[in-house]
């Protein structure tokens, strides 16, 4: 029967949550951990970060890109998933802090979220910035919200929230006097790149979560690795958390493009496809 879909919601028009039920993996998943899912037997493997998990069901976020990921876009209550595997790669280290302050970008803050909460769960004060272009692409405010006050959205035109880019806020959250024990910056590459040489600047430790082109998830196909301090490291078993000050952005951004006109081109062949046989043809 594979992995029931029990929720989903439609949170922009690129970006879809959905929750699955699978009691083992829930039980047993810590932040910052994802999973492996396909959604039939003959489709691609895909990593997705846990977002939250609640009631024996893991709920994932989804940003529409390529071919699966706009099959799990059309997928409804009550369908199935053919596999998911999980709980995988380290769980985020976010015990022993005071002060923390957690940056998500995009969908990427999904998996700031359970990163924030698990800060406050055990008792760190713990601020959030948030990024988005613009206000019809903000997820997931009132889920930060009723976990931290001290949550501060921004948007690249000003359309929502304070106008910029979440360095800014970072920025003036340190010139506001406060101080953080850690930084934890989920999102885009360049993004992440960026706070983490303004974080270096202010001698804040800080861990990025990357994202690399990933296919089995235990290590053997060697497909996500990335440079880290001038060694290569694997996200799916050293990661998906490494020290943001070590990684080699320049390198994660050319190997991240590297099939994006495939991924364009399968998602609208799946698009096309779908659209063809909802049609009837």
């Amino acid at each position: 029967m594979g992995y029931v879909i029990t929720k989903k919601e439609i949170l922009n028009e690129s970006v879809v949550r959905l929750n699955i039920l699978a009691p083992d993996v829930a039980k047993a998943a810590r932040p910052g951990q994802f999973v492996i899912i396909r959604v039939d037997e003959m489709g691609e493997r895909i990593p997705l970060t846990i977002f939250k998990v609640e009631e024996g069901n893991v709920s994932i976020i989804i940003q529409i890109v390529g071919a699966t990921t706009y099959k799990l876009s059309c997928l409804e209550v009550g369908d199935s998933l053919a596999t998911l595997v999980g709980p995988l790669g380290r769980p985020s280290e976010i015990d022993g802090y005071k002060r923390a302050l957690v940056i998500g970008g995009g969908v990427g803050s999904a998996i700031a979220y359970p990163i924030a909460k698990g800060f406050i769960d055990r008792g760190t004060k713990t601020s959030v910035i948030l990024g988005f272009r613009n206000k019809d692409l903000v997820i997931l405010e009132d889920e930060f919200k009723k976990i931290t006050s001290d949550t501060y959205i921004y948007t690249d035109d000003g359309s929502y929230g304070n106008k910029g880019f979440v360095t800014s806020g970072l920025e003036e959250l340190i010139k506001s006097g406060e101080s953080f024990d850690i930084c934890f910056v989920i999102g885009p590459i360049m993004m992440m790149k960026n706070v983490s040489l303004l974080t270096k600047k202010y001698d804040i430790k800080t861990i990025v979560s990357m994202n690399p082109i990933m296919i089995d998830g235990t290590g053997m196909c060697g497909c996500c690795r990335l440079m880290v301090d001038g060694k290569m490291k694997f996200a799916c078993i050293d990661g998906p958390d490494f020290d943001g000050h070590k990684v080699d952005y320049d390198e994660m951004i050319s190997r991240n493009l590297m099939y994006k006109e495939e991924e364009k081109k399968a998602r609208d062949d799946s698009c096309n496809l779908f659209k063809g046989a909802s049609n009837g043809k």
